[in-house]
């Protein structure tokens, strides 16, 4: 009994370790960092992106996050008008405010006229113009009190600076729920740029 236990804990510790080595190899679209506030705390530029986006009613991760992954994954999975496959990318992102909007970025590959339509009508494609963006990044599992503490801490951070930004909040998250190590989540909010 004692070594079918070992055996099986030896075969989950693989399949995690696996599973977070497997992470490495998903796109993650490129960014210049900026400037660097705090250990923590990055001002970014991103590039012009392509989402699979859908809007959700609310503004709190833990009711949005189930309900948003299953509709913007299954058109990635093929619930679009080609039943097309689409690579998974991270991170998912969801911008909060009285809509949520959750995404995944689209491969670097694909242009909007490449992308097939999605089947549900849910879901929309849409271009997300360059941006700049201050992101504070965290480990752990992300909850509501956890997502807001952060914001918390990142617009502190921007006040003490002079930084002025967007009130939209933005959350990305970088991980499967089976990654254990190694979690990465960020909060962010996009900079005014004054003329």
């Amino acid at each position: 009994m004692k070594k079918l236990l070992l055996i099986l804990v030896s075969a989950l510790v693989l399949f995690l370790i696996t599973m977070s080595f497997m992470r490495s190899s998903i796109e993650t679209p490129e960014y210049e960092v900026l400037r660097i506030l705090t250990r923590k705390v990055e001002i970014r530029r991103y590039p012009e992106l392509i989402f699979a986006q859908t809007r959700l009613d609310s503004n709190s991760y833990s009711e949005n996050s189930s309900l948003g992954f299953r509709r913007v994954a299954g058109y990635i999975f093929g619930g679009n008008e080609q039943g097309a496959k689409i690579a998974m990318t991270t991170p998912v992102v969801m911008e909060m405010g009285s809509q949520t909007e959750m995404a995944f970025v689209m491969p670097k590959q694909y242009d909007m006229d490449a992308l097939p339509d999605p089947s549900n009508p849910n879901v929309t494609i849409a271009k997300k113009n360059a941006r700049t963006l201050a992101v504070l990044r965290f480990g752990g599992y992300s909850d509501d009190k956890k997502i807001k503490e952060k914001a918390s801490e990142l617009r502190e951070i921007l006040a003490k600076e002079g930084i002025l930004f967007d009130s939209k909040l933005i959350y990305m998250g970088y991980n499967a729920p089976w990654d254990f190590i190694g979690r990465r989540n960020e909060v962010a909010y996009e900079l005014k740029i004054l003329d």
